[in-house]
């Protein structure tokens, strides 16, 4: 799933290719807005909110779209030949004189009223990357529910957004905690600096083409994807399981030296 890091590049190249343009192609495909046209209309911005991404159209619309685990925006120039999956998994097309933007396999696709963008975003926490961020309110959300595992708690978009599963197992390891650890449990000092090091990981990745959270190029990554390889500290192999209820469960890596606490 990408997170909030790549949903922020997504929504910059979208950006840059639409904004400020007049659409000259419309085609969404989904049934309840088959029918939509929104040629003619300029595009004014698009921004990100946590991972979902809001392109603001003139006449006070908002197309809201979600990539969840497989769903991706494509830019292409003209005559490009676009290759961001079969035919049958586009989901929408919006297009100027100068860029097409290719939605394919997109979960979440609605049209709204600018006026009505909190129904699709109003549940989130304070944006890691956003204008809104306050990481006061992030500390005080994530700690409401004392007994939730750490990772589960980091995951939950209600709490602070931005999150997503790589940056959990990275952040349970710079905490020297299992992500099955309460979140209550641990010292308040201690959530405020994993909150710090969420944001200025983000931060410092929101640029880069590949994510890194060890400085690196390689690996760029503590533990993440990297089950049975040598803790970069402690030369432990790295341990994986899920985590999470069975129909949202996702893989979860940890090093069962450098981490202390509850495992599966």
């Amino acid at each position: 799933m990408p997170e909030g890091d790549t949903v922020h590049q997504a929504a910059r190249r979208l950006h840059s290719a639409l904004a400020g343009r007049v659409l000259t192609r419309s085609d969404l495909r989904v049934p309840q807005y088959a029918t939509a046209d929104l040629t003619g209309r300029t595009v004014l911005d698009v921004t990100a909110r946590g991972k979902h991404l809001l392109t603001r159209i003139e006449g006070g619309l908002t197309l809201h779209s979600h990539l969840r685990m497989d769903g991706a925006w494509k830019v292409y120039a003209p005559g490009e030949r676009w290759s961001g999956g079969p035919a049958h998994q586009i989901r929408a097309i919006l297009g100027t004189v100068e860029h097409t933007a290719v939605g394919y396999r997109l979960p979440v696709l609605e049209l709204l009223r600018t006026q009505d963008e909190t129904q699709a975003v109003g549940h989130l926490g304070p944006d890691l990357l956003g204008p809104d961020w306050d990481q006061e309110t992030a500390v005080r959300n994530l700690l409401q529910d004392p007994a939730r595992p750490l990772g589960e708690a980091l995951l939950d978009q209600r709490n602070l957004a931005g999150i997503g599963n790589v940056y959990k197992s990275e952040l349970c390891f710079l905490a020297a905690t299992t992500p099955w650890f309460p979140i209550g449990e641990l010292p308040t000092a201690t959530v405020e600096r994993l909150v710090t090091a969420a944001r200025r990981l983000l931060e410092a990745n929101r640029d880069r083409p590949a994510r890194s959270t060890t400085g690196r190029r390689d690996p760029r990554l503590y533990v993440y994807g990297r089950v049975s390889r040598p803790c970069l500290r402690c030369g432990t192999p790295i341990r994986t399981a899920n985590q999470g209820a069975p129909a949202r469960d996702r893989p979860t890596y940890w090093c069962p030296r450098c981490q202390l606490g509850p495992t599966p």
